[in-house]
């Protein structure tokens, strides 16, 4: 009789993990929470995100300099519909933001703002990260996408028409609000682009 061979079988599973695996979704979860600061009282939120957003954008003063528009504080209230509704309809799962807003007028012989008025403004609806780290848009779910943002300044670029046309262009990035580039074309004529759209001749 041929000898019979032990088999052994060796489990690997048994070998207990010497580095525990971490959540890696807390990392997109926490840095939507640390932009929102929705769980932080009003009065104890700190110069960031949303809340730096705001701080950076008022007072606003009218052309005049006779009413002035104060931040006081901003809410962000519960979904309207739950994650599973959104999917079926095709909406986006989102929470109302809502911002408590003061409207000052100025005395004219004291030249001091008086005569406020406060009011509670709805200012649109706010696309709401579920608890996996995921957007629902428009019935679809998405991940968020790292954006380029081009640095503040003018740059200048020059390309070669496939007819040997030098094209010269500078381009302005202004820290906010719209782009502007002057280009020129095959026939030297110098175009201006507001936000890459908007095409204007400039000569």
């Amino acid at each position: 009789m041929e000898a019979r061979l032990d088999n052994k079988r060796i489990s690997f599973a048994r070998i207990p993990s010497t580095i525990q695996v971490p959540d890696l979704l807390d990392i997109q979860i926490e840095s939507f929470e640390e932009f929102l600061q929705s769980k932080v009282p009003p009065s104890k939120r700190e110069n960031k995100g949303l809340q730096a957003v705001f701080l950076a954008n008022f007072p606003i003063l009218d052309n005049k300099e006779f009413y002035r528009l104060d931040f006081i504080e901003y809410y962000i209230e519960k979904p309207r519909y739950s994650i599973v509704e959104c999917e079926e309809r095709g909406l986006t799962y989102s929470a109302p933001l809502k911002a408590k807003l003061r409207l000052s007028t100025k005395d004219q012989e004291t030249q001091e703002f008086v005569n406020s008025v406060e009011q509670e403004v709805y200012l649109g609806n706010l696309p709401f990260m579920t608890n996996k780290g995921t957007f629902v848009i428009n019935g679809a779910e998405r991940v968020v996408v790292t954006q380029l943002h081009r640095s503040p300044g003018v740059a200048f670029s020059q390309t070669v028409h496939p007819n040997g046309t030098p094209i010269y262009s500078a381009r302005i990035i202004p820290f906010r609000g719209s782009w502007v580039e002057f280009a020129t074309d095959i026939n030297n004529i110098l175009y201006v682009y507001i936000d890459r759209r908007k095409k204007f001749p400039a000569t």
